[in-house]
């Protein structure tokens, strides 16, 4: 599955560890150990303003795990499309699925050397089922269409995974359009996972935020509740809706969670 681009060697030589990087520093506040001291230093620096980053990060990878395993559960899907996967850490959306399913078929999209180097090296599939990596953009989707379709049957039905990527696109519209396009592709029955940070609960996450956003890191654009809900236009949304990751669906063990600054859904298409 390696190839010259992406290789892990190749993107060994692309890094540059003097400057922050957003999957390093998500990954740090996730407790990983893919992440350099710079990394550390700006999600210090994040936390030290907003210490609720962390729990916003963890709690949108449980959002994850639950809606993965509700879809390779519940809803029977076989088929997931992860795009902007992020560094690997616990709970990835093959491991979620294959351990219900062992022949579930995943492909993972990000378009940064460095994460794909790190998937290929870690994410490694069931016998049963299949684990792809594509180096695409997420504003490319018929990139991404084409190449899924090497290892996804997009003729069946399908789970589209959107977590924390789309506030990566600036305007709003063309978030939607690209969510439309990807959706437009896949069959009845299909799904789309969403989450992303969200507007109107903590102002402090807010300016936290748009700090961030001016330092001259990758910017990542804070969306109203209406925003994030407009995604799943024309789709049946699963309950309870779109609500602070938290509260979907929340682990019954687990203390009554509260409402953060970070919004999720799964909807179907009909």
């Amino acid at each position: 599955m390696t190839d010259p681009a992406t290789a892990p060697g190749s993107a060994q030589q692309k890094i540059d560890t003097s400057v922050p990087h957003s999957a390093r520093i998500w990954n740090y506040w996730l407790g990983g150990k893919d992440n350099y001291p710079v990394d550390e230093e700006a999600g210090d620096a994040y936390t030290a303003v907003f210490p609720g980053i962390v729990t916003i990060a963890r709690s949108s990878r449980a959002f994850l795990r639950r809606t993965i395993a509700y879809l390779a559960g519940e809803a029977g899907i076989r088929q997931f499309l992860d795009i902007g996967t992020g560094l690997p850490t616990a709970d990835n959306t093959h491991q979620v699925a294959q351990r219900i399913a062992p022949e579930s078929r995943i492909v993972y999209v990000d378009n940064d050397p460095m994460v794909l180097a790190h998937a290929r090296a870690l994410l490694y599939s069931t016998p049963q089922g299949a684990t792809a990596y594509v180096d695409a953009d997420i504003l490319d989707p018929d990139r991404i269409l084409e190449a899924a379709a090497g290892t996804l049957d997009l003729e069946r039905p399908t789970a589209l995974i959107l977590s924390n990527i789309l506030g990566h696109i600036a305007d709003h519209d063309q978030a939607r359009s690209v969510v439309t396009r990807l959706m437009a592709a896949l069959p009845s029955g299909s799904h789309l996972s969403v989450n992303d940070g969200s507007r109107g609960v903590d102002p402090v996450f807010e300016q936290a935020q748009e700090a961030y956003n001016e330092s001259g890191a990758v910017p990542y654009h804070l969306r109203t509740v209406d925003q994030i809900t407009a995604y799943f236009e024309g789709l049946d949304l699963v309950e309870p809706g779109v609500v602070p990751v938290p509260l979907w669906r929340p682990d019954s063990d687990t203390p009554a969670p509260e409402p953060i600054g970070e919004h999720g859904g799964l909807a179907r298409k009909p």
